[in-house]
């Protein structure tokens, strides 16, 4: 049970399995269909995973469980997101075609055959293609997403400030937040609360600083970690890319996507569902940034989504005369970025100013526009959209 006043868990997972499973008949909770269960003040949530044929069978089944936990003692507001469950990839031969090639290696005697999916790994020249069950949000026209191969080079602060910059420039954007185990954009945005759901049933973004945002950060208790394995997290994330973020009349212009660091189940499940206008590489100097920098390129290159640059975070710190001191090193991006054959797009200056600021929920191209770092943002914002 949580620790804050309002409704009992245990009261909430009786009241749901007195709704029945039309496929199993048996209650909700017994059935296991209650995934990811949000108890976040008088605010209840949970994800109803189904087969993809099996939608309209349950969205009543959707309505009368929220109903149910809407009638349990202390609830104040009860969502319930119906979602499909990821289908299983095929297990027939990859089809001919240019560019994908499989590893022509033989197991060896006693050894297992490896995957489909290792011999693309052992294999640097195999290559996925484009996913054609892909597209945009509805009423969204672009797509870009901010990637990284590891943790810690500051690929939330360049997509936070990136979309704030583009809102300066005029633009209508959103923000979605895909790191499903460490969201960070309602910090870094300053912005908290309980998202509402449209007419649709689909997730309303939260708005600031002239960005609509999305993230899993408003749906989970603080502080609490999310423990779901990865199709748990991948149907998480799917509910948060089909939010709300325009209308016929007025799309978002560029959605920008904070991608987790790795090439893991999250990553898999954006370039399988979500249509990218390009990629954005974020990486600091060291080799070691580098490296992991390189595999995320990879990944998105053998999917068939376009690397638009890379960007170098951290890239120098200027002292009280002016000087750049390379604290990570220099150069590293700029030569990444030619060997990949796509621009180094700006290069963010060490600034305490920016860590304030991200501390603070201010974006600093909105506050400090003038400061080194916010103008390369702005100015990285002007060339992707140029």
């Amino acid at each position: 049970m949580s620790d804050y006043p309002g409704p009992d868990r245990t009261a909430i997972l009786k009241a749901l399995d007195l709704v029945i499973d039309p496929r199993s008949g048996t209650g909700l909770t017994t059935a296991g269909l209650v995934r990811g269960l949000v108890l976040r003040s008088g605010r209840v949530a949970f994800m109803l995973e189904v087969a993809p044929a099996d939608i309209e069978l349950y969205r009543p089944v959707r309505d009368r469980a929220e109903a149910a936990i809407a009638d349990v003692e202390g609830v104040e507001t009860a969502q319930v997101v119906l979602t499909t469950e990821v289908q299983a990839p095929s297990s027939a031969p990859p089809p001919a075609g240019p560019g994908f090639k499989v590893s022509p290696r033989r197991p060896q005697p006693g050894e297992t055959p490896p995957t489909r999916r290792a011999r693309i790994a052992e294999d640097p020249g195999a290559r996925l293609g484009p996913m054609v069950d892909a597209e945009h949000p509805p009423n969204v026209k672009k797509v870009i997403a901010i990637a990284s191969g590891k943790g810690g080079v500051g690929k939330s602060t360049v997509s936070v400030n990136l979309a704030a910059a583009l809102a300066v420039l005029g633009y209508r954007v959103g923000l979605l937040d895909a790191d499903i185990y460490g969201p960070s954009a309602p910090t870094m945005l300053g912005v908290d609360g309980d998202p509402t759901f449209d007419a649709e049933k689909r997730l309303n973004p939260m708005e600031a600083w002239g960005v609509k945002v999305m993230s899993i950060g408003f749906i989970v208790e603080p502080g609490t970690a999310n423990i779901w394995r990865g199709p748990m997290a991948s149907s998480a994330l799917r509910s948060l890319m089909n939010s709300n973020w325009g209308t016929p009349s007025e799309p978002l212009d560029v959605l920008v996507i904070d991608l987790p660091p790795g090439t893991g189940d999250i990553q898999l499940t954006l370039v399988q569902k979500l249509k990218m206008d390009g990629v954005v590489i974020v990486s600091t100097p060291q080799e070691i940034a580098l490296i992991d920098a390189r595999r995320a390129a990879q990944m998105f290159e053998k999917t068939g989504a376009p690397i638009l640059g890379v960007v170098e975070n951290m890239a120098y710190f200027a002292d009280s005369s002016g000087a750049r001191i390379p604290i990570f090193g220099t150069g590293g991006a700029r030569a990444e970025a030619e060997k990949l054959g796509v621009p180094l797009l700006a290069e963010i200056p060490i600034e305490v100013a920016l860590r304030e600021a991200c501390d603070a929920g201010r974006p600093l191209v909105t506050t400090n526009p003038d400061s080194p770092a916010a103008r390369a943002f702005l100015e990285l914002a002007k060339q992707l959209v140029g």
